[in-house]
């Protein structure tokens, strides 16, 4: 199939694609004699892999382990575990601050009481404290 093709088939940019074979991700396809790339389901399994992945929040790195440990069926699973377990860990933070993020909208938005910008409750929330001994420009 086509570059295209396989753009369409897995929702992935062509720009993606290339930058996935450029940093070997996903492993370059064979070219015919004009010189087209031409890919096979085998490119397809993996970009699924790819993108799903990077829609769990997988960093490059971690996908590039995952790929590396999957190559070897037989293997213990305990280093596919740790970067699950990792990712998780990291995934609970991030969700607890957006938790935290939630509250804090929440409770600004009810405190604004509409009036004037100088007033509202939704800049002087995101405005920095001032720093001890700092003056305004």
């Amino acid at each position: 199939m086509t570059i295209g093709r396989l753009g369409r088939e897995t929702s992935t940019k062509v720009e993606t694609i290339r930058y996935y074979e450029k940093i070997g991700l996903l492993p370059e396809p064979r070219r015919t004699a004009a010189n087209y790339r031409v890919y096979t389901d085998a490119h397809l399994n993996l970009l699924g892999f790819i993108r799903r992945a990077r829609e769990l929040g997988f960093s490059i790195d971690d996908i590039r382990d995952l790929l590396r440990l999957a190559a070897h069926g037989e293997a213990p699973c305990d280093d596919i575990d740790r970067i699950a377990a990792q990712h998780l860990e990291t995934t609970e933070k991030k969700i607890a601050l957006l938790m935290q993020l939630r509250r804090e909208l929440r409770d600004t938005l009810e405190s604004c009481k509409g009036g004037r910008v100088a007033e509202c409750k939704v800049i002087v929330a995101l405005s920095p404290e001032p720093r001890g001994g700092q003056t305004g420009a």
